[in-house]
């Protein structure tokens, strides 16, 4: 006994304590733990109530005015350019589809209706599955993406986190969420450079938001996690797995019924890929429109949300933009294959050689219907090429016509269509493929309504995205004929009339008359026919007609005469080389001076801009063209105006001008115009309410080639355009003012009957010089 009693002593107090001392250490440690957290948070939230005062004023949201950037319509609302650094159409959330709407919240925040601007449901989500290996997955909503975007930087920090959460906090105290939700879906950025789903349903499917489908509400619904990464122009491949993931969320969601997800899923998208990003090609238009708007905005123009609506009707700018593309590709048909753009040795293998293919055709873009390709495989009698889409071309027959001697084995090495070569293909019309290739010469065209100058079509060149000069506006060249009825006109007011006899005979000028060198000028086709009216001269286009008229009237009082019409004195100087158009014009400045004949002697501007609101709709500018019948915008006798058009109704009816009966009319009157060594080829037509100015040249000017005129270049470039402006239009004749008489088969005016005025010019024997002696300083630059 006396010896186990110091053992229950000595042991059984022991015991308890060592089973104790763990539960104590765990307790400790968890108090210990509890108490730390507990000042945290206090002191969290503590600097939480301290910074919340300090956040930024919510005015930016809660009086939400975004940069909207400058828009340019057609007269009938078809927009037709947009600049800006963000591309934005602001629309109101009763105007957003519950498609899009519904699109949106299944991908970015399904339960933001249900939170209050911090989901902790799907942070706690979002962090179990981060946390069992899945995909990483984040947990922001709307309301802390408006916050971010507005007011914070795009660092990952606790501190900016923090920040984030109380304005979104913050947000949701001041906004209701249908606001926050509207403005989030005006403000995300989309790609492309479109801010808002509004600006890219327009960029990416060429439709107004209101129109599109739930396979496209889910393709653009994909895009703010990463614009570039799913862009569908860009990655298609990669967009459309989202756009199929996004279409599941809402089908589990129950915003989609199963018919409806089905459909979805197997819709095919058209994604705008073209390089028009608007309906109608008008780049060269949006472009001078974007400048003079900057002229009066400044740099306001570009975030004010300026809405330019412009002169230009789709139906005639389209019908414009095809006649020309026409017009330069028939012309390349006529002329030689240069040979491939360039070439490439494609790899062995199908990955690298699909990346160098692809890599080579990014630097050749197509142009319209002008595809690039790289071929794949050549012989004499085929071609197997790939585009930039990826379709696998065969060409064969009629479609290896234009290059035929290029895929001969002897064919030099530097013009060979061969395999790694850049080709160019087109379809015309049909589905057989053929080669073609870039032209490298350039035209313009311009129409315009002759009673007030408004444009109606402007065309500044073949393709905007190759050369942005705007031969319209810009390119000043040498009329040729075409500015011969100007002298003509001048000549009416010096007492000649339609029906003067004129030498139609060789003229020369030694170098005393010109004061320079000796000039010899000829007519175009080296034939000369006598004597005949001032009328047929005009009519065939005779040069020593005009220039005999011009050394009759004087070559100063011609140059000063003209500029009644727009032309500028110091580009036209008064040698008799203006007789031939030896001075320089523009496109638009000869469809102004055209308009004068056309609408009885009055002179337009033509102009394009009709009105400039702001984003509200405010009429901030407003046209006030002049117009033709004000008597104060008069610059030429109306008799005069009726007489030249009197004679270029006879240039189409039985001059150069001959193909334009193909349009069935007789109300029509024009010139073609084809300068020295066929260097400018141009028509300038009109009808009594439009008039039309097309020109094709070389922008470092050449020869055309020795065949080419204005009557087959330029004038089925008009043509193609007037076939569908003047569909539906009836002919228009013209009353024959007062102040005329008629003697013969010609119009004389009343003070200058038959008999009177000048009569005849230079009738002696054929092949002299001018009898009179000419005191017309004469510059021998062109003829």
């Amino acid at each position: 006994m006396s010896s186990s009693k110091p053992d229950v002593s000595t042991t059984s107090p022991s015991r308890p304590a060592r089973a104790r001392s763990p539960k104590r250490l765990l307790l400790i440690v968890l108090g210990g733990l509890t108490g730390t957290a507990l000042i945290g948070l206090l002191i969290v939230v503590f600097a939480l109530a301290m910074a919340y005062p300090n956040l930024p004023p919510l005015d930016t949201l809660t009086d939400y005015r975004p940069k909207m950037p400058l828009r340019i319509f057609s007269a009938d609302n078809v927009l037709i350019g947009e600049f800006g650094e963000e591309r934005r159409n602001l629309v109101h959330i009763k105007d957003i589809p519950e498609v899009m709407k519904k699109a949106v919240l299944a991908i970015e925040d399904d339960r933001f209706y249900q939170h209050g601007g911090v989901d902790y449901t799907g942070i706690l989500r979002a962090a179990v599955h981060n946390a069992t290996g899945g995909a990483k997955q984040g947990a922001s909503t709307i309301t802390q993406q408006v916050a971010r975007n507005f007011f914070l930087s795009s660092e990952q920090t606790l501190k900016r986190k923090a920040y984030e959460v109380l304005l979104a906090w913050k947000i949701e105290q001041n906004l209701t969420k249908d606001q926050i939700l509207e403005v989030y879906m005006n403000q995300i950025y989309l790609g492309q450079r479109a801010y808002g789903f509004a600006s890219a349903a327009q960029i990416y499917f060429g439709k107004n938001l209101k129109d599109i489908t739930v396979a496209e509400a889910a393709m653009l619904a994909g895009l703010p996690k990463a614009p570039s990464a799913y862009n569908p122009v860009v990655n298609p491949k990669r967009a459309r797995t989202r756009q199929q993931y996004i279409l599941q969320r809402m089908h589990t969601l129950g915003y989609l019924t199963t018919p409806q997800f089905e459909a979805a899923k197997a819709e095919t998208l058209r994604i705008k890929t073209d390089s028009s990003e608007f309906g109608v090609h008008a780049e060269y238009v949006a472009e001078m429109a974007r400048q003079l708007v900057y002229e009066q905005f400044k740099e306001e123009t570009y975030t004010r949300g300026l809405n330019v609506f412009t002169t230009i009707t789709k139906a005639d700018q389209d019908a414009a933009y095809l006649a020309l593309r026409r017009g330069v590709m028939e012309y390349e048909r006529r002329h030689p294959y240069r040979g491939p753009e360039a070439y490439i040795e494609i790899p062995k293998t199908k990955e690298e050689a699909d990346e160098a293919i692809e890599n080579e055709l990014a630097e050749h873009p197509d142009s319209d219907d002008i595809i690039a390709a790289m071929v794949l495989q050549a012989t004499p009698t085929g071609i197997t090429a790939v585009t930039a889409s990826g379709e696998e071309v065969k060409i064969s027959g009629p479609g290896l016509a234009f290059a035929q001697n290029w895929l001969s084995t002897k064919a030099a090495a530097n013009r060979r269509v061969k395999r790694g070569a850049v080709i160019r293909i087109s379809q015309d019309g049909g589905t057989a493929w053929s080669v073609t290739q870039m032209p490298e010469v350039e035209s313009a065209f311009v129409a315009a309504d002759t009673t007030d100058g408004a444009i109606r079509a402007l065309v500044g060149g073949f393709d905007y995205n190759r050369n942005k000069f705007n031969h319209v506006t810009q390119a000043w060249r040498q009329p040729g004929s075409s500015f011969k009825p100007f002298i003509y006109s001048a000549s009416l007011e010096r007492g000649l009339s339609p029906a003067t006899i004129i030498n139609d005979a060789p003229i020369s000028f030694d170098a005393g008359q010109t004061g320079g060198q000796a000039w010899e000028p000829k007519n175009y086709d080296n034939k000369y026919e006598g004597p005949m009216t001032m009328r047929r001269g005009l009519t065939k286009s005779k040069n020593m007609i005009s220039i005999r008229i011009l050394n009759k009237i004087g070559a100063k009082y011609g140059q000063e005469y003209t500029t009644r019409f727009g032309f500028e004195a110091e580009k036209n100087p008064p040698y008799l080389t203006l007789a031939l158009g030896a001075g320089s014009t523009t496109p638009l400045q000869l469809a102004g001076a055209y308009a004068v004949f056309a609408n009885g002697g009055f002179r337009v501007s033509p102009y394009l801009i009709s009105k400039v609101t702001d984003s509200s709709g405010k009429v901030l500018s407003q046209a006030t063209p002049d117009k033709s019948g004000d008597e104060a915008n008069r610059v030429i006798d109306a008799r005069n105006a009726f007489l030249v058009d009197s004679m270029l109704k006879d240039v189409v009816r039985f001059g150069t001008a001959t193909k334009a009966l193909a349009l069935k009319r007789t109300d029509i009157s024009g010139k073609t115009g084809t300068t020295n060594d066929s260097i400018d080829a141009w028509f300038a037509g009109y009808t009594p309410k439009l008039v039309g100015i097309a020109w094709i040249g070389y922008d470092q000017p050449k020869n055309l080639g020795n065949k080419e005129t204005g009557g087959g270049l330029a004038l089925p470039i008009w043509i193609g355009y007037m076939q569908k402006a003047l569909k539906g239009v009836p002919n228009e004749e013209r009353v024959v003012p007062e102040g005329l008489v008629m003697a013969g088969d010609d119009y004389y005016y009343v003070e200058n009957p038959p008999g009177t005025g000048v009569q005849s010019l230079d009738i002696g024997a054929r092949g002299t010089p001018a009898e009179e002696k000419v005191k017309d300083a004469v510059k021998n630059e062109l003829f």
